[in-house]
């Protein structure tokens, strides 16, 4: 049987792969256009169709899953992915370079729907160690950017990719050395598992079909406009690139820190009790944020960021808790999918929106858009524990 703590490291240590993997080329493209003999214009495209294989992906990736081996899907995704990244450090044509950066995005999108649910399995704590992963996940992101450019400044480019390729691909030897095939009919979280009563399952379905397609739709606009957000309106405290990005980088790190507190209250909690009051938080501070400047918006911005990053925490564990084991993997498949689409299409809304009245409209309009949230929250049912034979399984 597989030790669940060992196995809950390296679903966080993928999670930190995932999101680092498919940064390097966002941090790493300012540099690679000299090489390359290719402005940051004519780069940048390459990307697109890795992101839209990080999405569309896990549809596939997450059937697999439930349907032949999660244990073996990552497997895959660790040997995948690391070879993906060490192939973009040795492209020599814009061609490869497309190749290569699609081939992460595909590796990539393994992780979420399969990566996840291997975590709801093995927890015994569902709310703290989706908290957790959600830190690591963070810390992906947040150390991209960062190591890849001391990496491209002191070796090149090339070394930016090959490096975390060779770790990848050590990390996955050790986990398929330490991970057996998993036996799910023993799963914890299974036998742990909340029951909803199956004439109720539609509350549960439209209220996380709401919530995710709000919350990621307002999550990434929220990320794309805050940098220049932050230039506008914060011109009487400073006008220093530098410090607008340890400014805006300080308020992320209030909503890391969130999703593992949320995640400590949905193990003491039930999850209905944790969502009504995170779901009036976001409206009023994304209405506020849209007519303030300097300290306050800061303020606000930190309320804004807490409540994204507590709801996206909330979204995870309400699929983990009332999905049932053979077929979560594409359950999250599906809350992903719709979730990166839904975020895909914001960068466009968010463009319009400006275009139209500037960051004050884009705020109100995304306040009103996050009501749903609070009305997703009170469409969701009560949960009933396990123990209790008169309901039905939450799915069969």
């Amino acid at each position: 049987m597989n030790d669940a703590s060992q196995v809950i490291r390296y679903v966080n240590a993928a999670h930190f792969i995932d999101h680092y993997a498919m940064l390097i080329f966002a941090a790493a493209v300012i540099v690679m256009g000299p090489a390359l003999g290719m402005s940051y214009s004519e780069l940048l495209p390459y990307a697109t169709p890795a992101f839209i294989a990080f999405g569309a992906g896990s549809l596939v990736t997450g059937w697999l899953g439930d349907r032949w081996s999660r244990r073996h899907m990552m497997v895959i995704y660790f040997f995948g992915i690391g070879a993906a990244m060490i192939s973009v450090g040795l492209v020599q044509t814009p061609l490869q370079l497309g190749a290569t950066l699609l081939a992460i995005g595909i590796f990539a999108s393994i992780y979420h729907p399969v990566g996840t649910a291997m975590l709801v399995s093995y927890a015994d704590r569902l709310g703290s160690q989706m908290g957790i992963n959600g830190l690591w996940g963070n810390f992906g992101v947040a150390s991209s950017a960062l190591v890849t450019g001391v990496v491209g400044q002191y070796l090149g480019w090339r070394w930016s990719f090959i490096l975390p390729g060779l770790v990848t691909i050590a990390i996955g030897v050790a986990f398929m050395a330490s991970v057996r095939h998993e036996d799910r009919r023993g799963s914890k979280q299974a036998a742990a598992q909340v029951r909803i009563a199956k004439n109720e399952m539609w509350r549960v379905l439209l209220a996380l079909l709401v919530v995710v397609i709000a919350i990621s739709t307002t999550f990434n606009a929220i990320t794309v406009a805050l940098p220049k957000l932050f230039a506008e309106r914060l011109g009487d405290l400073t006008h220093s690139p530098a410090l607008l990005g340890v400014i805006a980088a300080g308020v992320y790190v209030f909503g890391a820190a969130t999703q593992y507190t949320i995640g400590r209250l949905i193990d003491r909690y039930s999850l209905k009790a944790v969502f009504l009051p995170m779901s009036v938080v976001l409206p009023p501070l994304l209405y506020i944020a849209a007519a303030v400047s300097n300290w306050a918006l800061i303020a606000a911005a930190i309320g804004i960021v807490i409540g994204l990053f507590g709801q996206i925490t909330i979204n995870d564990a309400m699929v983990g808790k009332y999905t049932a084991e053979e077929w979560r993997s594409r359950a999250f498949a599906v809350r992903y999918f719709v979730g990166f689409t839904a975020a895909g299409a914001s960068v466009g809304l968010v463009a319009w929106l400006y275009a139209q009245g500037g960051f004050g409209l884009m705020l109100q309009a995304f306040s009103g858009l996050c009501l749903l949230v609070a009305v997703a929250a009170l469409i969701l049912p009560r949960e009933t524990p396990a123990r209790a034979a008169s309901l039905e399984p939450a799915a069969t």
